[in-house]
């Protein structure tokens, strides 16, 4: 295994997690908002829950949170990371 292939590999690992605690993050600010999160379904309701907390950071502060922008560029970097990785395998 190369040097760059497991750095790589790292990189996609540190972007997923990231991705993850983000989301707990999201979901965890619109809990305390009122809004109730279903944890079984989270994936299929992430974007949804993205959208309300998109709509309630602009109700407070004029602008999107920064988890909003943590959480699209910590996904696209981890789906961009597994598509090379995966390039890299073939």
């Amino acid at each position: 295994m190369s040097t760059d292939f497991l750095i790589l590999a790292i990189i996609t690992v540190i972007s997923t997690i990231c991705g993850v605690v983000f989301t707990l993050k999201i979901t965890s600010f619109l809990s305390k908002h009122g809004i109730k999160i279903n944890y079984w379904l989270l994936r299929l309701y992430m974007l949804k829950y993205l959208k309300q907390y998109r709509k309630l950071t602009i109700e407070e502060s004029g602008k999107p949170g920064n988890l909003f922008y943590a959480y699209i560029v910590s996904w696209s970097l981890a789906f961009v990371f597994y598509i090379i990785w995966i390039v890299l395998l073939i």
